[in-house]
C-alpha cells in the first residue's frame, strides 16, 4: 500500500532515493521493483528493518540492476553527506519525532538541488477524531506526538528553503478502520467489527474493484487518512 505517488518524484535513470522511516519497506521496495532505481531505506526499528530485508528477497528481478538497501538510522541525524539524494520520501514519520524542525533540516540538507521531497502525515480531521475516541491511541510508546494541518506542514518545509509544489490525500477507506480501532481500543484485536473491516481492507488491496476505487476517490476530500505534500529544493 503506497501513500506517496511515485509519478510526482520526477524519477530519472540512475537516481538515488532515500526512504526515511521506511518501516517494512513498502515504498522502498515499490520504487526498486517498479521504477528500477537505487533506494536506501532507514528506520529506527530493528524488527522492521529485518522484515524489509526479508521482503526484498521475494522480488528478485533478473533485469533489475538497481539496489535496495536497508539500515538503522535517525531522521534527526542522517548519516549522509549533504546533497546526496535525488528524492526523499518521509511517510508517516514527522508526527512521531521529538523535533520535526530538526528532521526537516536534515532531509533538506541531504537532498540534492532540484530534488523532490515527499512528505505524508496523518490528516488533521481524521486524526483529531482518533485522538477524541481514544487517549491511549496517541499515548502509547512511539505514538503520535502532534497533529499537523495543511498550513503547518507547508510552513515547516518552506522554512527550510524548499518550494511547495502540490498535495493530495490518501487512504480514505482506512479512516473508518482507525476510528473503529480507537473506539474499541484495548479490545480491538478481538472485536468482530474491527476484524471484518480489516478483512475488507485486505480484500480491497488485493482485488482493487472499481466500486471501492470510485468510493476512495469520492471520499478523499472528506476523510482521506493521509495528507501528502511534495516540495522542490531550489
Amino acid at each position: 500500500m503506497q501513500t506517496i505517488n511515485f509519478d510526482y518524484l520526477n524519477i530519472k535513470a540512475n537516481d538515488l532515493i532515500l526512504d526515511i522511516g521506511c518501516g517494512e519497506g513498502r515504498h522502498a521496495i515499490g520504487l526498486h521493483v517498479d521504477k528500477k532505481v537505487d533506494v536506501v531505506g532507514l528506520d529506527l526499528s530493528i524488527e522492521d528493518i529485518k522484515t524489509a530485508k526479508n521482503r526484498i528477497k521475494d522480488f528478485s528481478i533478473s533485469n533489475n540492476t538497481s539496489s535496495c538497501l536497508f539500515g538503522l538510522g535517525n531522521i534527526q541525524q542522517l548519516p549522509f553527506k549533504s546533497s546526496s539524494y535525488n528524492s526523499i520520501i518521509c511517510s508517516e514519520v514527522l508526527e512521531h519525532v521529538e523535533s520535526p524542525q530538526e528532521a526537516m533540516k536534515e532531509m533538506v540538507r541531504v537532498l540534492k538541488p532540484g530534488g523532490v521531497l515527499a512528505i505524508s502525515v496523518p490528516r488533521y480531521l481524521p486524526e483529531r477524531i482518533c485522538w477524541s475516541l481514544s487517549s491511549e491511541y496517541h499515548n502509547v510508546a512511539g505514538g503520535h506526538k502532534r497533529i499537523f494541518n495543511h498550513n503547518q506542514l507547508k510552513r515547516l518545509a518552506e522554512t527550510e528553503g524548499v518550494k511547495y509544489h502540490r498535495f493530495h490525500w490518501a487512504h480514505a477507506l482506512h479512516s473508518p478502520y482507525w476510528w473503529l480501532k480507537c473506539l474499541f481500543w484495548g479490545r480491538e484485536k478481538d472485536h468482530r467489527l474491527v476484524e471484518l473491516y480489516h478483512q475488507f481492507l485486505i480484500w480491497d488491496l488485493m482485488k482493487k474493484p472499481l466500486l471501492t476505487r470510485f468510493l476512495e476517490k469520492l471520499l478523499q476530500p472528506l476523510i482521506g487518512k493521509s495528507l501528502v505534500m511534495y516540495f522542490f529544493k531550489t
